[in-house]
């Protein structure tokens, strides 16, 4: 089959559309033929040699796809041939096959055509677990999210609102914030604003009490200063690349956490529990239109480096998907 591969580290040009053997079905696997992948940051971070692959995944990128299952495994019940999933993906999800562990997938929901399902998995799966299942955000608190355009960053907003929270979120163009004003955030131009005075602000001093941080750096100190007393600040990446120190006695006044976090190498049961979460409490919000997938554009699978170029720029908005094939495109 043909898959998109890395055969040495460095820019997007890297990427190669490559013949690759088909993966091996398990007992408790699903095959599907893919209709459309999503992109993450740890795409570029693997491309880039900086994020390998857990034992045992694919050596070639995609951490989420979607697409028609063609074969189950014999111990798999629920799911059978002919279904429209998406999955959560330990790596291999740039293809035109996918194996994944039954667990980790997803009917495609109502009202979200196949190709356009691919952008929910990640997303849904990083928010959900970090800001609700870990972080404990409740109706009535405040969410701050950087990164807020992103594609993890517009699930967050919109989740947090549906579930009654006050949400802040950080952008780095007029346009963009106007975006996140639009889905109901208060946005912040983090090059032309101090979010921690606009938090402050905002919230009447009190802070934020759940943070969702993707930049890392010296963004760590900052988010202290930000944060509620008993809040927590949620580390799933650190972008910035560069290494974060803070005062031990500035956390400890504010009585707050810090809680790092990554979901691909995590045992199979817990990102089964995690999956199993979504499906119970996000996917009723997706098909009630309530949370949708915000998709900024599309690339043919031959030209994902093209793909990754436009993730890499930032000006997306939402999600970056590859489209594989051409089936299975129309609403359910």
């Amino acid at each position: 089959m043909k898959a998109i591969t890395i055969p040495r580290f460095g820019s997007a040009d890297v990427l190669e559309l490559s013949d690759v053997p088909v993966p091996a079905l398990e007992a408790n696997d699903i095959r599907f033929r893919v209709a459309g992948a999503g992109l993450n940051g740890a795409d570029i971070s693997q491309r880039q040699g900086h994020y390998p692959p857990p034992a045992g995944a694919p050596a070639w990128p995609g951490l989420e796809a979607s697409g028609v299952v063609t074969e189950v495994g014999s111990a798999v019940t629920g799911i059978a041939v002919g279904d429209t999933v998406c999955a959560l993906l330990p790596g291999g999800g740039y293809a035109e096959q996918v194996v994944v562990d039954a667990g980790l997938t997803l009917p495609v929901p109502a009202g979200v055509s196949v190709p356009d399902a691919a952008a929910l998995p990640e997303a849904a799966a990083t928010v959900w677990s970090n800001v609700f299942m870990l972080g404990g955000l409740k109706p009535g608190e405040t969410l701050l999210v950087h990164g807020g355009t992103s594609g993890i960053g517009t699930m967050a907003v919109q989740l947090a609102i549906a579930l009654g929270s006050r949400v802040i979120a950080t952008a780095g163009s007029p346009g963009k914030v106007a975006f996140l004003e639009r889905l109901g955030a208060t946005g912040v131009n983090y090059r032309t604003d101090d979010f921690v005075d606009r938090v402050s602000a905002a919230t009447g001093g009190r802070g934020a009490d759940v943070i969702l941080d993707m930049v890392g750096g010296d963004y760590l100190p900052r988010n202290i200063a930000a944060l509620a007393v008993d809040g927590r600040i949620m580390c799933i990446a650190n972008r910035s690349g560069a290494a974060s120190s803070f005062q031990m006695g500035a956390l400890m006044h504010k009585r707050g956490r810090i809680w790092a976090t990554t979901i691909r190498a995590r045992p199979i049961g817990e990102r089964r529990e995690i999956v199993a979460s979504v499906r119970e409490h996000v996917w009723p919000l997706v098909e009630a239109r309530r949370v949708q997938p915000i998709i900024d554009s599309v690339f043919e699978l031959a030209d994902a480096a093209a793909a990754h170029e436009r993730m890499e720029s930032s000006a997306h908005i939402g999600k970056i998907l590859l489209r594989v094939g051409r089936g299975a495109v129309t609403p359910d």
